[in-house]
């Protein structure tokens, strides 16, 4: 009976691993404001804020912060942040749209005249994982 049930469950209820990804952001100018921490799982939605499948806004010490993201499951990711210094819940440009406030994506990648792709900042993950991000 009880080898029945457990097949059953097995079956019916298959064991999903999920991961978490911690992620180290530094190089925060100041401790004002908040650091915005949005984690992508596609690229169709890269690095728009609001769109992203999970995100956080944590406050900064000491220039750092340190988020964790779980019950992710397997996958490809890019993590983008920005340091909203001001608090106003947006990531503050110049005139000429370039921003004003610090900001990066996971590997540390840098676009030249925009953000990165998405498949330039992806992380895989297959367990618990954590990445650093610098901020400039």
């Amino acid at each position: 009976m009880i080898s029945w049930l457990l097949l059953f469950t097995w079956c019916f209820f298959p064991n999903k691993a999920t991961h978490t990804l911690k992620v180290q952001v530094s190089g925060c100018p100041s401790d004002k404001g908040y650091a915005n921490v949005a984690l992508f799982n596609s690229s169709s939605a890269f690095p728009s804020y609001g769109k992203q499948y999970k995100g956080t806004i944590v406050t900064v010490k000491d220039g750092n912060c340190l988020v964790s993201f779980s019950d992710l499951p397997a996958g490809t990711y890019a993590v983008a942040v920005f340091h909203d210094e001001n608090g106003n819940q947006k990531l503050d440009k110049n005139l000429f749209g370039a921003p004003t406030e610090a900001y990066g994506f996971s590997r540390n990648a840098r676009g030249t005249f925009s953000a990165p792709s998405f498949e330039e900042c992806q992380v895989s993950l297959s367990n618990d994982r954590q990445i650093n991000i610098t901020v400039k």
